[in-house]
């Protein structure tokens, strides 16, 4: 008995000495670490008081670190159809100063009736898809229409038709992705002059099936990360449409998008809650690896001190910074990494 407690002793000993120098060594390494918590930005951004934003349903990130926004000024969402609807008088692309939070540029009255997706590729051209109109836009930087794909007004579910699109991703070589949307259940290939290639997708919620394809993004390996809003999941595809993965949000009814941050290889997503279709919870965000497994969670359910709100889209600045379009509230907000 004796032997066994002077060998308990003698380890415990060890492992005070070598175990305490062991964690002094790393303990610079840990308090330099970020913690990974998100902040939101107070009176960000800073809007002219003549400036109606309205509902702001698409967010991307140009070369230079701004974030564009398509909003919808005065229109407000209506029972279908919507076609029917004039197109809104008022400018509803706008660029922010991601830093100071200004209006650096706005444009694109008189062109869209229900404004929602949004993308900018690696040239700053600028891809908007619209609802009312059924149609995919890409612009140049300085809003020069460069392609329109879609007959406007005219639903349909061919090559040359869609219903109600609600996105596009942009690959490096320009070719890109649509998710459509409303009215369809799929996500078509164009090559980068706007040739069909492919699809796949219809209603349901088995592997590569969908309700209300909303959101589409892709990493860098050209893997699509689609939000299946009704059927309130993440699916991940590669190039070709063929079925990798699924995380499924158990919480919530609707997940509305999806972003890629590359420098860090994360996925974020944004979902929404309502309890009896009355009492509205608000969104919260979330942050994946890129095999979709769940790492942080906050808004509705974490550390977040802001109004309730309901996040359409989302985007992910150079510095980590978070930026959701917020259409309860209006406005768009900013959450910077700590």
């Amino acid at each position: 008995m004796e032997i066994k407690q002077n060998s308990i002793l003698f380890f415990l000993t060890a492992f005070l000495i070598f175990g305490c120098k062991d964690s002094e060594k790393s303990r610079p390494e840990q308090e330099t670490k970020k913690s990974d918590s998100y902040v939101l930005v107070n009176d960000w951004p800073k809007l002219p008081d003549n400036f109606t934003l309205g509902s702001p349903t698409g967010l991307g990130l140009d070369s230079e670190g701004n974030i564009i926004a398509f909003h919808r000024s005065g229109r407000t969402w209506e029972t279908m159809p919507i076609s029917h609807l004039p197109v809104i008088e008022e400018n509803t692309i706008s660029k922010i100063d991601s830093k100071t939070g200004e209006i650096l540029n706005s444009w694109g009255n008189n062109l869209f009736i229900m404004p929602h997706g949004l993308e900018v590729d690696k040239e700053d051209n600028i891809w908007v898809t619209d609802c009312g109109l059924h149609q995919i836009f890409k612009f140049d930087s300085s809003g020069n229409l460069i392609m329109t794909l879609g007959e406007a007004k005219v639903s349909g579910n061919d090559s040359e038709h869609f219903n109600l699109p609600t996105d596009v991703a942009v690959t490096a070589d320009g070719s890109f992705y649509v998710s459509d949307g409303y009215g369809n259940s799929r996500v078509i290939k164009f090559s980068k002059d706007g040739t069909y290639l492919f699809e796949w997708g219809k209603f349901g919620n088995n592997q590569g099936e969908f309700n209300i394809p909303h959101g589409i993004d892709l990493d860098k390996e050209g893997n699509v990360y689609v939000a299946d809003r009704e059927n309130n999941r993440i699916q991940k595809f590669d190039a070709n449409g063929n079925f990798i993965a699924v995380w499924q949000n158990k919480i919530t009814e609707q997940l509305y998008s999806v972003t890629i941050d590359n420098k860090n290889n994360h996925l974020f997503g944004i979902d929404y809650l309502t309890v009896n279709d009355t009492i509205v919870k608000g969104s919260d965000i979330f942050r994946f690896d890129l095999d979709i497994n769940l790492q942080l969670q906050f808004g509705r359910t974490g550390f977040y001190d802001g109004p309730i709100s309901r996040y359409h889209d989302i985007q992910i600045d150079n510095d980590g910074s978070i930026y959701v379009g917020d259409i309860l509230g209006n406005r768009i907000q900013k959450f910077e990494l700590k």
